[in-house]
C-alpha cells in the first residue's frame, strides 16, 4: 500500500513528486500541478502532501499519511473552493497561516485545489508569501493549466503535468477501490472520459447514469426551433434541481448553525449590527449553488461533445473507440442524417455555449441558441 495508489495513469508525474520526497536538492517551496478536469490533479497533490508528512516517504498506512489524505492533518490547509471564484479574504488568511511553523508535521502544506479561481487582484496578493515562504511551508496549487494561473505565479512554481488516464486504469481503479462490477466500471470510465470522480460517480449512481442518458437522447428529440427551446429549458431546470439538492439541507444547516451562534435560535429578531453576518453567509450560499449548477450544465454539454465527437469518428470512418458504446445505433443514425461540416459546426455550438456560461451569459439564452444550432439542417 501506498499513497500513490490513487493516482492512476501518471507515472512521469508521480515519478517527479516522488523524486522531491527522496532528493533534497530536487524539493522547491511551491508546486503547480495541471492537468485535465478528472486527471486526478487534486488526489496527487494530497498523495503529495501525505508524502511530504510521512517519515518513510508515503508509506500509506501511518498517522501522517492517513490524516494528510483524509484532510484533518493538523498542517494541511485545504482550499476548495464551491463558489464561483476564491474570495481575497481567504488568501489574506492563508498568507497568515503560511508563515507559521508546522505545528506537528514535518512540513506546512496549503493545497489550493482551484488556484484558477481567483481573480487578478487575488493572485497579486499571493504572489509575495509564494516569492518568499518560510522554510518549512510548501505551497502545491491545482489548475487545469499553466495558462489558467498569473505568469508572476506560474513562473515561481515547479511545474507537474498530468494527463487524462487511460480508461483501462480508471475502470480498474473503481473495481478495486469500491468494489464495482467490471462491466459498469468500465462502462463508467468511457463515459466519463477518465474523469475519475465523475466516473466513480456513474459507477456508483444509477441516478446519475439515467440523468445522463436523458441529456444525450436531446440529439435525437430536437427536430426544430420549438424542439430546441423545450430541450433548453429542461437542461436548465435539471441543473438548478440537481443544484437545489445538492445544497439545500447544508444551506439550511449552516443558517441554523449561525443563528444559533448568534442567540437567534428561537426565532429572536437580531439586531441590525447581526444581519450583516447573515446576509454574507446568504450571498455565499448562493454563490455556491450557483457554480454548482454551472458545473451541472457544463458536464451536459461535455457529455453531449462526447456524442457528437462519436458521430465524427464513424462519419470519418476513424478506427478509434467510441465513448457511448451503449447507444452505438443513435450515434450511426446521427452520423447517417448529417455531414461532418454539419457535426463540426454542432460542437462549435456547444463550445461557443460553454464559453458564454462562463462569462455569466444567462443559462437559458445560451442553451437556447445551442440547442437550436443542434436542430437537422436541410
Amino acid at each position: 500500500m501506498s499513497v500513490w495508489d490513487d493516482v492512476v495513469g501518471q507515472d512521469s508525474a508521480v515519478a517527479t513528486l516522488r523524486g522531491a520526497i527522496a532528493d533534497p536538492s530536487a524539493m522547491t517551496h511551491a508546486w503547480l500541478l495541471t492537468g485535465p478536469p478528472g486527471s486526478g490533479r487534486s488526489n496527487a497533490a494530497r498523495a503529495f502532501a501525505a508524502a511530504l508528512q510521512c517519515e518513510q516517504g508515503g508509506c500509506g498506512h501511518c498517522h501522517a499519511c492517513t490524516t494528510t489524505l483524509s484532510g484533518t492533518h493538523a498542517d494541511l490547509t485545504v482550499v476548495a473552493t464551491e463558489k464561483v471564484t476564491i474570495a481575497i479574504d481567504e488568501v489574506r488568511s492563508l498568507i497568515s497561516l503560511a508563515s507559521r511553523s508546522p505545528s506537528q508535521g514535518r512540513w506546512r502544506v496549503i493545497l489550493v485545489e482551484d488556484a484558477d479561481r481567483m481573480a487578478e487582484r487575488t493572485t497579486n496578493v499571493l504572489l509575495k508569501a509564494i516569492e518568499e515562504p518560510p522554510p518549512r511551508t510548501v505551497w502545491l496549487l491545482c489548475a487545469p493549466s499553466p495558462q489558467d494561473v498569473m505568469v508572476t505565479i506560474r513562473s515561481r512554481c515547479r511545474g507537474v503535468t498530468l494527463r487524462i488516464p487511460p480508461v483501462a486504469d480508471v475502470a480498474a481503479l473503481l473495481e478495486a477501490r469500491d468494489g464495482v462490477d467490471p462491466v459498469v466500471a468500465l462502462a463508467s470510465a468511457r463515459a466519463a472520459q477518465s474523469h475519475i470522480g465523475l466516473a466513480r460517480r456513474l459507477a456508483r449512481d444509477a441516478g446519475a447514469r439515467q440523468r445522463r442518458s436523458s441529456v444525450l437522447s436531446i440529439a435525437r428529440r430536437i427536430r426544430g426551433v420549438p424542439d430546441a427551446v423545450i430541450a433548453a429549458g429542461e437542461l436548465v431546470e435539471v441543473a438548478q434541481a440537481e443544484a437545489k439538492a445538492a445544497t439545500e439541507e447544508r444551506d439550511a444547516t449552516e443558517k441554523a448553525e449561525l443563528l444559533r451562534s448568534l442567540g437567534a435560535d428561537g426565532g429572536q429578531t437580531l439586531p441590525p449590527s447581526l444581519r450583516s453576518q447573515v446576509k454574507q453567509l446568504e450571498d455565499d450560499q448562493k454563490r455556491r449553488a450557483t457554480r454548482r449548477q454551472r458545473d451541472v450544465l457544463d458536464r451536459s454539454m461535455v457529455d453531449l461533445l462526447s456524442l457528437y465527437r462519436d458521430v465524427l469518428v464513424v462519419q470519418l470512418g476513424a478506427e478509434v473507440d467510441l465513448v457511448n458504446t451503449e447507444i452505438a445505433e443513435t450515434v450511426r443514425t446521427l452520423a447517417e442524417e448529417s455531414t461532418p461540416e454539419q457535426t463540426v459546426r454542432r460542437m462549435d455550438a456547444i463550445g461557443v455555449a460553454r464559453t458564454r456560461l462562463g462569462g455569466n451569459v444567462s443559462p437559458v439564452l445560451a442553451l437556447e441558441a445551442m440547442a437550436i444550432a443542434l436542430r437537422p439542417q436541410g
